[in-house]
């Protein structure tokens, strides 16, 4: 079967209104066609997924359940988690059914369904890195008052700021994506239902929607970043002040885990949106979308826990507890 790929930007002229149909399903091709490299990119998959899965969950009960982790900081730690698993919920499970069962087909619904959680889930997530930046810079920079800035009640504000302002940014794509219509393939060359191989099977004129798209990307990169880099200056800058050693560590040693898991996040957009060689081009966007999908998820949980004290004496005495249950 040949695959057709045309990138119609700006195209003025329209396909005959004949070929024109209304697709009810498609063909996701995955990563490979190595039937030997689908049993280790399955087995690769469903191991971070389920180690994802659990790491978030895991970070989620201990905040619900220890009355020292109450505070602002792992009330955005936890709402963290639900998103990473939300996530790479959207777009993994599906991908490890294509290839446990060779059915790569979905239907048009069910794509759009997974386009706009994967968008929602991601993007909120962004939004989520800047806010616990701020947290972080008040914690610091005015510890006297962090009880009275952060309290529940703001906390729930700046979470459903999160969540509403990603809405009203993926819609008026998500709401042009809706009116795309498909006459040459239903092949799309990805392991998900992704918006720019979505674009690429398009016989409409995609020019708006592809203007759009990257600089929705754009704006929320450089909105989110300059809110973290800001809170960070400000951080470092009352941290070089204090005048033990030991608490400028203790202060830094707050802040790693969040300034790590930063730097994936944002280094993974930026090799996204870098512009590759055309033949190139899908194969890194595969690759990185793999990293973002079921990596980023799995670390994220270990970087949390690994560098916290209070997460991980949290999570000794959640173990002696189930211990002491269990003897008894």
């Amino acid at each position: 079967m040949s695959l057709n790929f045309t990138h119609r930007l700006g195209r003025s002229q329209e396909p005959d209104m004949r070929n024109r149909t209304t697709l009810t399903t498609f063909i996701l091709l995955g990563l490979t066609e190595d039937p030997q490299l689908q049993i280790l990119i399955f087995i690769f998959l469903l191991v971070t997924y389920m180690l994802s899965v659990s790491g978030n969950l895991t970070i989620i009960f201990l905040t619900l359940v220890d009355v020292h982790l109450k505070t602002a900081m792992y009330f955005f730690l936890q709402n963290f988690s639900f998103i990473e698993i939300s996530f790479t919920s959207a777009c993994i499970p599906r991908f490890l059914y294509s290839i446990a069962t060779g059915d790569r087909t979905v239907t048009y619904n069910a794509c759009i369904s997974q386009l706009f959680f994967t968008y929602l889930f991601g993007i909120t997530e962004f939004f989520l890195l800047a806010t616990m930046s701020y947290d972080r810079y008040v914690a610091i920079c005015k510890p006297l008052h962090y009880m009275t800035i952060m309290n529940h009640r703001a906390c729930i504000k700046l979470i459903l700021s999160c969540w509403l302002t990603t809405l009203l940014i993926i819609f008026p794509p998500l709401t042009l994506a809706l009116g795309l219509k498909f006459c040459e393939s239903n092949i799309i060359d990805h392991f998900f239902c992704d918006i720019n191989a979505i674009l690429k099977i398009s016989c409409t004129d995609t020019w708006i929607i592809e203007q759009m798209v990257p600089g929705c990307s754009v704006m929320i990169f450089i909105m989110t970043l300059v809110c973290v880099v800001l809170s960070y200056i400000y951080i470092i800058r009352t941290i070089l002040r204090f005048p033990s050693a030991q608490q400028r560590k203790k202060a830094f040693s707050t802040c790693s885990s969040h300034i790590i898991v930063v730097s994936i996040s944002y280094g993974s957009c930026i090799f996204v949106y870098t512009k590759p060689s055309a033949k190139d081009e899908m194969v890194i966007n595969k690759g990185v979308t793999i990293l973002i999908t079921s990596i980023s998820p799995m670390l994220n949980p270990f970087i949390y826990t690994l560098r916290n004290k209070q997460v991980k004496e949290a999570f000794k005495e959640l173990i002696k507890r189930v211990l002491f249950l269990s003897n008894n």
